[in-house]
């Protein structure tokens, strides 16, 4: 028996094989090719979408393109790992029509097109809408943690900015008398070039460690990321708290595409319901919506915002734990909503007496309790005090719909654990590569649409899709 036999490698050809014969008709990259094609890349604000009328030809903005979302979407986000992939895969090779650009031309493109990519994705997003893809019109809404490119160590408080700056300052002081010394003992071959070159290099730092401290003061900020204050230390599913963002994505329920998308500072999601609601509807072009989130984005003021603006919210109320002990739970008063008080389980009336601003709630107490026969039941203070939410009604309604359709915060989780566990696969568990906001929304937008688009290549196929933008 023989082996299967490979094609000699010094045996010529008298028609050269094309590119395009490795490529199938139905290879997913033909979708990136002809998607890139059929955008209008000067009014999406790239640079050199003209070419200049003298000097060096430049790369195409639009190959460029294909090759970071090529990159993205097969795990390759490293500007090097590009150039050595556009030499030798042969699929860049095809997308790239043999093109090869260097590390520092492909670094620079993504870090001077960061709006300009951002609304590609937008584009591609607008596109799904136009092929009916969310017609459900029923989204969950939920936030992952993705860790900075910034290492834990270099999260600072302002005593650590403090006790750096003195270090500094000490090296700068010896650096100073060194190089004066050397001075005193005329020219000669003492090497202080590289001493003065050290010496600028501590004042750069001084000034940059010296800004980071105002910043914490500007801010009112306990600490910040030295190198990237843009992030904030939050705790990941592992329990680490380590310098991150908070990707916040809203999925629709039938189809697992990403309708929006946005990259906060925000350590938790509870500011972000209605943000998130409201930029969602408007990538579906208005109309109804239908929104169920997790008990993390349980906020009256957000859950009464989205009624006012007619975006129907299933979210569980995330509820204080009753800290009274054996006594009393606040379920036994009872609210009226004529006269604004409470009924205790002694009958008593508990009017509002005052309110908190800074938690958003009203106070409602009695000076009765002190000649209540159930006050050892009730509370060990001279008075029981009982609290209501601002929006309290927008909270109970938010939660009751939960209440009545349980099966909602299972179509939540297989809806949303989908898109995060993919992209996360993509990037290396959940880790940006630049740093600052700015590009990191430009890295999570290249993640959501190369994401989107094969999501969209599963559902439609390579074919009705390239038929679909030409």
């Amino acid at each position: 028996m023989r082996y299967i036999e490979g094609h000699d490698r010094t045996q010529g050809a008298l028609f050269p094989e094309r590119l395009d014969d490795f490529i199938g008709d139905d290879h997913p990259v033909r979708v990136i090719d002809a998607f890139v094609d059929c955008l209008d890349l000067a009014a999406l604000g790239f640079r050199r979408a003209h070419p200049a009328a003298t000097g060096r030809p430049a790369y195409h903005p639009g190959d460029l393109l294909k090759l970071y979302v090529y990159g993205y979407l097969n795990q390759i986000r490293s500007s090097r790992r590009l150039e050595r992939e556009s030499l030798r895969n042969i699929e860049l090779l095809w997308l790239l029509k043999r093109l090869n650009p260097d590390f520092k031309t492909i670094a620079d493109f993504r870090k001077d097109n960061g709006m300009a990519i951002r609304r590609v994705c937008r584009e591609f997003v607008l596109f799904c809408r136009d092929q009916e893809l969310f017609a459900s019109r029923l989204v969950a809404i939920d936030g992952s943690k993705f860790q900075a490119a910034a290492s834990p160590k270099r999260v600072m408080g302002q005593r650590e900015v403090t006790e750096s700056l003195e270090r500094l300052d000490r090296r700068i002081a010896e650096y100073l008398e060194r190089l004066g010394d050397e001075d005193d003992d005329g020219p000669g071959d003492s090497g202080d070039g590289d001493g003065r070159k050290a010496l600028v290099a501590l004042r750069e730092r001084r000034t940059d460690l010296a800004a980071l401290g105002e910043r914490l003061e500007t801010e009112e900020r306990n600490i910040l990321t030295d190198g990237e204050p843009d992030a904030r230390k939050m705790q990941m599913s592992d329990g680490r708290r380590v310098p991150a963002y908070n990707v916040q994505t809203a999925v629709d329920s039938r189809s697992h595409l990403i309708l929006h998308h946005e990259v906060t500072a925000e350590p938790t999601d509870n500011r972000l319901l209605s943000p998130m609601a409201s930029q969602t509807r408007a990538s579906l072009g208005g109309g109804s919506l239908e929104v169920v989130a997790d008990a993390g984005y349980s906020n009256g003021e957000m859950a009464d915002a989205c009624e006012k603006a007619g975006i129907v919210v299933n979210a569980p109320a995330n509820r204080s734990i009753n800290n009274h002990g054996d006594f009393f739970d606040k379920s036994a008063f009872t609210y009226d909503s004529k006269a604004d008080s409470y009924i205790c389980p002694a009958g008593e009336t508990l009017p509002r007496k005052t309110y908190s601003s800074k938690d958003k709630l009203y106070l409602y107490t009695t000076d009765a309790c002190s000649r209540c026969a159930l006050k050892p039941r009730c509370t060990k203070a001279k008075k029981r005090w009982v609290t209501r939410h601002f929006f309290e009604e927008a909270l109970q309604r938010m939660n009751q719909r939960v209440r009545d359709n349980p099966a909602l915060m299972t179509l939540r989780r297989a809806t949303v654990e989908h898109p995060f566990g993919t992209i996360k696969r993509m990037t290396n568990g959940g880790r940006f590569l630049t740093r600052g906001m700015e590009n990191v929304k430009t890295e999570a937008a290249l993640s959501i649409l190369s994401y989107n688009m094969l999501r969209a290549i599963n559902i439609l196929g390579v074919k009705p899709i390239i038929a679909a933008l030409r």
